[in-house]
């Protein structure tokens, strides 16, 4: 008789514990995955799948404005919510169910119930009297919206919120301006909701090059966005229909509603984690080693829960790394350092490797850029700028960063992210034949090295 039932029981199926599952059981091994609400988790079911087609059906607008210069004509144009977000959740429920038919056809026995750990290899189900016995545990159980402490939190809404809105309002500020905050702002902007975006920092998304970031907020202020940075929330008050806002400055601000996007933490509450030996971090989060592997041997844990780097192909690469650490005698760790990442703004913002200020704390560096307006907003004569941006090790000439900002940004970087992973140089992309007309040949074009102004002694740039 085997020592335990399961040879891996997964507990939470999002992207990272769905594949770790399928990938183990591949290998002969007997798995099993619980999960408490739906498969799919974060990114399927509340997060980057159905936030990217929000992001798609608010850029209608500016389409059916933009198509005018090109010879369309048609009556006014009518947007209904209700249509939109129902459309939606319908492709969340048929990407449920494909996440779950995955499971079936791969052999790993689901469960749909709450899971919680009772020891290094137990299990216990909140739908079963009988806990379940596994040689591993693997923790998946992603992460969920924070909320600031501040009075009058109960007011705020989340992201998660935002699918489930009947009607929009007709106002809103966004508190946060990271990936989550300023996507929904575009959305709700685009759709013409008035939108505040309310930031403690001294400038937008954070973590990206300062550039990028300095002209992400011009654009988004030409668009209508009200953004107001080195600003925060001190208090919320009902007031009518809506909300009134406390603000540092000293302000006040009245809206129908208010929106947290400060960022989310690890679902590690109520797991019984600590009773089990699993060391937990400053937030909450599974503290693990280069290869996933908890403080307890027999455990470990991928993807937001341990709050390395929360983006859903990452917590994929990290599930796949366990399996051919664990299961393939082939210890395999992930590289944090050249992830391409991307905020579905519009204009997009896109970056993979480095930003010009972190490469150059690390090395000598040459920059090669250039701003232009896409080709697109020719004919409507728009005034959108679009930013291409190289960081290149001046000694080495490995590229190190790209940056992008403009229409398909995401898509260009992921190519892009290609070359860097594999340390390409300039001159690598030098020889590579441009195609046009893009605004990705520009990558493979760019030859004059930038050159910051000079400071002159006496002038008003040296005083």
């Amino acid at each position: 008789m085997a020592e335990y039932e399961y040879d891996l029981f997964v507990i939470g199926a999002g992207s990272g514990g769905v594949r770790a599952a399928r990938t183990a059981a591949a290998y002969g091994k007997k798995v099993a995955i619980a999960e408490e609400y739906r498969v799919g988790g974060t990114c399927v079911i509340r997060g980057c799948v159905p936030k990217k087609l929000l992001v798609y059906g608010a850029r209608y607008a500016k389409e059916f404005e933009d198509a005018h210069a090109y010879g369309w004509s048609f009556g006014e144009a009518q947007f209904d919510w209700p249509t939109l977000i129902g459309n939606v959740a319908a492709e969340v429920d048929r990407l449920n169910g494909v996440y779950a038919r995955l499971l079936e056809q791969s052999s790993v026995t689901t469960m749909l119930s709450r899971a919680t750990v009772e020891d290094p290899h137990t299990v216990r189900l909140a739908d079963r009297d009988e806990p379940v016995t596994a040689e591993r545990i693997l923790l998946a159980t992603g992460g969920h919206p924070m909320f600031p402490d501040i009075p009058g939190r109960e007011h705020f809404i989340s992201s998660d919120d935002c699918f489930k809105l009947e009607t929009l309002p007709k106002s809103i500020a966004i508190l946060g301006a990271g990936y989550i905050g300023l996507e929904f702002a575009g959305i709700f902007n685009a759709l013409g909701v008035d939108v505040t975006v309310i930031y403690r920092g001294d400038q937008i998304l954070r973590g990206f090059d300062d550039e990028l970031r300095d002209m992400l907020a011009e654009s988004l202020r030409k668009q209508g966005m009200d953004i107001r940075v080195n600003t925060n929330i001190t208090a919320i008050e009902k007031e009518g229909d809506g909300v009134r806002l406390q603000l540092t400055s000293g302000d006040s601000l009245s809206v129908e509603t208010v929106m947290a996007a400060t960022g989310r933490l690890p679902n590690t509450v109520g797991l019984g984690l600590e009773s089990a030996g699993v060391e937990l971090g400053w937030n909450g989060h599974v503290v693990v080693d280069d290869y996933s592997k908890s403080s307890v041997d027999s455990i470990y844990a991928v993807g937001d829960i341990t709050d390395r780097f929360n983006l859903t192909p990452v917590a994929i690469r990290e599930a796949m790394a366990f399996v051919e650490t664990v299961y393939c005698d082939n210890p395999t760790s992930v590289d944090y350092l050249k992830v391409p990442t991307a905020v579905f703004t519009t204009p997009e913002g896109a970056m993979v490797g480095l930003t010009e200020q972190d490469a150059r704390e690390r090395c000598q560096i040459d920059v090669f850029k250039t701003t232009f307006r896409p080709m697109k907003y020719s004919l409507p004569k728009g005034d959108e700028k679009m930013l291409l941006k190289l960081i290149v090790d001046a000694e080495s000439d490995e590229v190190l960063g790209c940056h992008v900002l403009g229409p398909d940004a995401a898509e260009i970087i992921q190519t892009a992210a290609i070359a860097i992973t594999n340390g390409l140089t300039k001159a690598d992309f030098d020889l590579t034949m441009a195609l046009h007309p893009t605004a990705a040949e520009e990558l493979v074009t760019l030859r004059q090295k930038f050159e910051p102004p000079r400071e002159v002694a006496g002038s008003d740039a040296a005083a």
